[in-house]
């Protein structure tokens, strides 16, 4: 679900393989101008990113994106905390989640729609190792199945 699509300037391939992804929002995101043109550049890394509900506000933390190359003095830093833009009721709903038990919010990917600067939030709950594992075997099970079938076509 996590997995790197046309639009995506950047993504978290492995939200998916960690949560189990029960369902997602589009946030906009303030940025300065060094980082949407990184950002553009594919430079950038949601790997240790979390979403945080204080008050009113909705912190994008841990995402890291990279220094722009041609960038000056007035470069951006590279792993402060990016403000989410929201309306009142998706900030009330994400703070009933984030005190639930369990449940997780992160960032699963970084677009550009109609030139602007989105985030795919996804609202996870944490799998277990075993339940990563039976993932896995599942995925390995199909991968199998596929190959029989197509074989067996031809």
């Amino acid at each position: 679900m996590a997995r790197k699509t046309e639009g995506d300037l950047v993504s978290n391939r492995k939200a998916s393989h960690d949560y189990e992804i029960l369902e997602t929002l589009e946030a906009g995101i303030l940025l300065q101008g060094t980082e949407v043109k990184s950002l553009k550049a594919h430079g950038g890394n949601l790997q240790d990113a979390y979403i945080l509900v204080s008050g009113k506000r909705v912190l994008l933390k841990g995402a890291n994106i990279a220094l722009y190359a041609f960038g000056n003095l007035h470069n951006h830093e590279e792993k402060r905390e990016r403000e989410l833009l929201l309306h009142k009721r998706e900030i009330v709903k994400l703070k009933e989640v984030s005190q639930k038990q369990g449940l997780a919010l992160i960032p699963l990917a970084l677009y550009a729609k109609k030139g602007l600067i989105k985030v795919k939030i996804a609202i996870a709950k944490g799998k277990k190792a075993y339940d990563k594992r039976e993932a896995l075997k599942n995925k390995q099970h199909q991968k199998e199945m596929d190959r029989a079938i197509k074989n067996r076509e031809e």
